[in-house]
């Protein structure tokens, strides 16, 4: 069965940094896609990363852009997001999503796998 670990998260100070992941098994390797989203209460969800393809397409929110960095290894089926330069704004509930379709990927794809989600808060 398909289950998607994530790890990472927890409460830094503005300017800290995070790293989070997702380890996807039960699933084939080499998945095509994998994102990162997050939602803050009482905020829609928003899609912040994208990676996708055999050259490793990146994609960044303006949010997020320059802070932050997608990264994957498909043998391990693990999707990672390192952030960077936190900021208050950044607090939310970080999501990873995977899914094998083929081709362009973008956070309007309906993944077929999620992570559980983890909570990020920065403040002083």
């Amino acid at each position: 069965q398909a289950h998607v670990a994530q790890s990472g998260g927890g409460s830094v100070q503005p300017g800290g940094s995070l790293t989070l992941s997702c380890v996807v098994s039960g699933v084939p390797s080499g998945l095509n896609c994998y994102g990162w989203f997050r939602q803050a209460p009482g905020k829609e969800r928003e899609g912040i990363a994208i990676i996708y393809g055999i050259w490793d397409s990146r994609w960044y929110a303006d949010s997020v852009a320059g802070r932050f960095a997608i990264s994957r290894d498909d043998a391990k089926n693990t999707v990672s997001l390192q952030m960077n330069s936190l900021q208050a704004d950044d607090t939310a509930m970080y999501y990873c999503a995977a899914d094998p379709g083929d081709g362009y990927c973008d956070t309007a794809r309906p993944f077929d796998y999620w992570g559980q989600g983890t909570q990020v808060t920065v403040s002083s």
